[in-house]
C-alpha cells in the first residue's frame, strides 16, 4: 500500500485498486533496463499510447500480436508489456493488410498503450538470459560481450567551500557508483582563474577584473543513462552562473551489462546429459548443436536470440557450451572442435522473459494487477 495510497484491503481479502500512469509503470521498467542500452537498429520504448494514460491492468507478453490485443481487450488491459517490438520498422500505413498494422490499430481503437523492452533488456545481466541461467543453476555469472561506452566520467572546478554541497547533490544523482561502491570521486586542489565580463553576474569577483580562488578539480563516473540527471544536478548545485565541465566516455566496461550471460555449473555434466537436461527445461522437440566432443559441460554461455555473432567471445571466455538461436549451417563450423554449440530456437531461447518481466514487475508492485498473457506468440512449429 505504500506504492498506492488509494488502493485498499475489504473483507473477503478481495484487493481494490487505484490506478497508475503508463509513464509510472514504464519508468520502473526503465530503472531496470535503461532504453539509452538498447542497439541503434532497436525500437524500444512506448510504441503506442501515452505516459499519462491511466492503467488499472497490464498484459505482459513476448510479441503484441492481434491475438495479445484481443486477450488484453478481453481482460480489460489499457497496457501491454511486450518484449519483442511490434513496430520494428517505419509504417506508411495504418491498415489490416499486415499482422503489424492490424495490432497496431486494434490497439489504438481500444485505447490500449504497447511498451516494448527488447534489447535494452538483453544487455542486462539479470535479464533476457536471467530465467534459463537460474534454470540451469549457472553461479558465478558475467556478460559475455561487455557493452561499450556505457560508462562516462565528468571532470568539474568547484570552489572548496561548495565541494561538499555539489559532491552531494551528484551522489543522489547516481554519479560516484562503481559495482558495489558508491559516492567514488577524486578531488584535487588547486588554483583557478576568470574575468568576469559585461553583463555577467559572478558569484565572486568583480566585472572586467581578473579573479583567482582555490578550486577543486572534482572527478566522477558515471553509467550513460544517467548523463542528463548528473547534468542537471551540477548546473543546479554548482554556485557559478557558467559551470565549467567536461564529459569523457570511458573505455571502461561493466560486468553486468551486455550482451550475453556466461557462468558455471555446480558440477560438471556429460554432453548428452546436459542436452538432455536442457531439452526438458526448454520443452522443445528438437535442438540443434555442433559435434559432440566427449568432453564435461562445466562452464555455459547463453544469449537469448540471434547470437552467432558472440561465439567467439563465448570461447575466449572458456564456454564448453554456448547456448542461442537462429545459427546458419557455417557457424556450426566456428565451435572449431572446442565448444559444443546449441542452437535452441529463437522464442524458446528468449521464453523465460515474460516470467522474468512479470516477477520484476511484481517485486515492485505487489498490488498491482499484472496479468502473464496466456497467447503463444512462437510462430515456429515442429513435425
Amino acid at each position: 500500500q505504500r506504492f498506492f495510497p488509494n488502493c485498499h484491503e475489504n473483507k473477503s481479502r478481495t484487493f481494490i485498486f487505484g490506478t497508475m500512469t503508463v509513464g509510472e509503470i514504464t519508468s520502473c521498467l526503465e530503472t531496470w533496463a535503461p532504453l539509452a542500452y538498447a542497439e541503434d537498429f532497436d525500437n524500444v520504448g512506448l510504441l503506442v499510447g501515452s505516459h499519462a494514460q491511466n492503467v488499472k491492468k497490464v498484459l505482459v507478453t513476448h510479441d503484441a500480436l492481434e491475438e495479445v490485443i484481443d486477450e488484453a481487450i478481453a481482460e480489460n488491459c489499457e497496457l501491454v508489456v511486450c518484449f519483442h517490438p511490434i513496430i520494428f520498422k517505419g509504417l506508411k500505413k495504418l491498415t489490416y493488410a499486415t499482422y503489424v498494422s492490424r495490432a497496431v490499430t486494434k490497439a489504438i481503437k481500444h485505447d490500449i498503450s504497447i511498451y516494448a523492452m527488447h534489447t535494452a533488456l538483453d544487455v542486462q545481466l539479470n535479464g533476457v538470459n536471467a530465467g534459463l541461467a537460474n534454470a540451469l543453476g549457472l553461479v558465478d555469472r558475467t556478460v559475455i560481450q561487455p557493452a561499450k561506452g556505457t560508462i562516462q566520467k565528468l571532470n568539474t572546478y568547484v570552489p572548496n567551500k561548495q565541494l561538499k554541497a555539489v559532491q552531494e547533490a551528484l551522489f543522489a544523482a547516481g554519479a560516484g557508483a562503481m559495482g558495489h561502491y558508491d559516492e567514488c570521486s577524486f578531488t584535487v586542489v588547486g588554483e583557478g582563474g576568470f574575468k568576469p565580463l559585461k553583463g555577467s553576474k559572478p558569484f565572486v569577483g568583480t566585472n572586467g577584473t581578473r579573479h583567482t580562488a582555490e578550486e577543486t578539480q572534482l572527478h566522477m563516473i558515471f553509467p550513460k543513462h544517467l548523463h542528463t540527471m548528473v547534468i542537471k544536478a551540477l548546473l543546479e548545485a554548482h554556485p557559478y552562473e557558467t559551470v565549467a565541465y567536461e564529459i569523457t566516455t570511458l573505455e571502461n566496461s561493466r560486468s553486468d551489462l551486455g550482451m550475453g550471460c556466461i557462468g558455471n555449473l555446480p558440477t560438471g555434466e556429460q554432453e548428452s546429459d546436459f542436452l538432455k537436461k536442457l531439452k526438458a527445461i526448454l520443452g522443445t522437440p528438437v535442438l540443434r548443436h555442433s559435434a559432440l566432443l566427449g568432453n564435461h559441460i562445466k562452464r555455459v554461455a547463453i544469449l537469448g536470440g540471434s547470437g552467432s555473432f558472440a561465439i567467439e567471445s563465448a570461447m575466449v571466455q572458456g564456454a564448453d557450451a554456448y547456448i542461442t538461436a537462429d545459427l546458419k549451417y557455417h557457424d556450426f563450423f566456428r565451435a572449431e572442435a572446442s565448444c559444443l554449440l546449441v542452437d535452441v530456437g529463437h522464442y524458446e531461447s528468449e521464453q523465460f522473459t515474460k516470467t522474468t518481466i512479470m516477477e520484476h514487475l511484481n517485486k515492485n508492485f505487489p498490488n498491482f494487477a499484472f496479468i502473464s498473457s496466456k497467447t503463444d506468440t512462437n510462430p515456429v512449429h515442429y513435425f
